[in-house]
């Protein structure tokens, strides 16, 4: 199968485009090589078999590389939280015009399978359950009590201690930033363009995301990269808020292997045309903020991490995510432990770094 990935180049990207070639596949990378993800010039995926640079808002490009090939992973986006609200036009035009551009030209060139990285963010918190009210949605976080350092959302209709499970697929989506409103509006696209081509898609919504090529602590980067990149300069990681956020922690490597076995699928014709099917893409396990940087710290050999009670008022308290649909209908499983995959991850080097 030849394979366009979009954003190929980059962190999760590059890491498809391998495990594809591992697999016999064909993978052709296409990507705008953005400041913003690449800092330097990245090295060429040496399992590619074709490299474009372009933007996938460049549908010329698109068009001329999308008949050579039988399917689309599509990585190419803008992630993270950014510098503020500002970054929302740059966010949209990457992510959703982007999106939309690709869609519209796999349209004219027939290609009709495809799989998008998708995000737990479109979920905003997660899943709270009260003792007296049952299954609850909490309200955004307000500036005040993140300032008095009450981190914990409440029950919107007691006011009293909520406690965190995990989200499956059918939970409706409640977008917290604009990174993840622009992830929403990913699956939409995706879902209409499958509609009307009776493509075939997938969305594997990917939780904390790390491993070996992470990008440098830019604005963009994630929370580990930040970690590690204070941990190189001999600082401790400044965790923020209590160190309590529950997340779940799920290597590069698993990730892209999800990506492999999804676009299988497709080609095996296992998942219905005109369909956006969308699975949890995580390690099954949750761990704090706090637990994270203290096995990172312990890899590296220290400094230990510090609780800071800083907060970004986009961030959300707890986000885990149950995998077992993408685990019982796909047969994909996360192979790599947190101890195990920080502990790789402590002596790899970052993108840019």
């Amino acid at each position: 199968m030849r394979v366009l990935v979009t954003g190929g180049a980059g962190f999760i990207g590059s890491h498809v485009v391998t495990a594809l070639a591992a697999r016999g596949h064909e993978p052709v990378v296409l990507d705008a090589l953005l400041p913003s993800a690449h800092t330097d010039a990245p090295p060429r995926p040496v399992a590619a078999v074709d490299w474009i640079h372009a933007d996938v808002r460049d549908g010329q490009a698109l068009l001329r590389v999308l008949h050579t090939v039988d399917a689309v992973c599509h990585q190419a986006a803008l992630v993270g939280l950014g510098q503020g609200f500002a970054d929302a036009p740059d966010y949209v035009s990457c992510n959703d015009l982007g999106t939309a551009v690709l869609l519209a030209s796999m349209a004219q060139a027939g290609v009709r399978d495809l799989v998008l990285a998708g995000s737990m963010v479109v979920y905003g918190e997660g899943r709270y359950d009260c003792p007296r009210h049952g299954r609850v949605r909490p309200g955004p976080r307000a500036a005040e009590d993140l300032e008095a350092g009450r981190f914990e959302p409440r029950c919107p209709d007691c006011g009293g201690e909520l406690v965190p499970g995990l989200v499956d697929e059918d939970e409706s989506a409640d977008p917290r930033n604009v990174y993840a409103a622009t992830k929403v509006a990913q699956e939409h696209l995706s879902a209409a363009w499958a509609r009307a081509t009776a493509g075939r898609a997938v969305s594997l919504r990917y939780h904390n995301v790390y491993g070996p090529g992470m990008p440098r602590d830019t604005p963009y980067a994630g929370v580990a990269s930040f970690f590690k990149s204070a941990l190189a300069r001999g600082e401790a990681p400044r965790v923020f808020e209590d160190g309590g956020q529950r997340r779940d922690f799920v290597h590069v490597r698993d990730v892209a292997a999800a990506n492999v076995v999804a676009l299988e699928a497709l080609a095996g014709r296992e998942r219905e045309p005109g369909v956006l099917a969308v699975f949890n893409t995580g390690s099954g396990e949750a761990h704090t903020v706090g637990e994270m940087a203290t096995a990172l710290a312990l890899a590296h050999g220290g400094p230990q991490p510090v609780v800071t009670g800083e907060y970004r008022l986009g961030d959300v308290r707890h986000i885990t995510a149950s995998s077992r649909r993408l685990t019982g209908e796909l047969g994909w499983r996360a192979e790599v432990g947190l101890a195990e995959g920080m502990a790789e991850f402590a002596r790899s080097p970052l993108r840019g770094g």
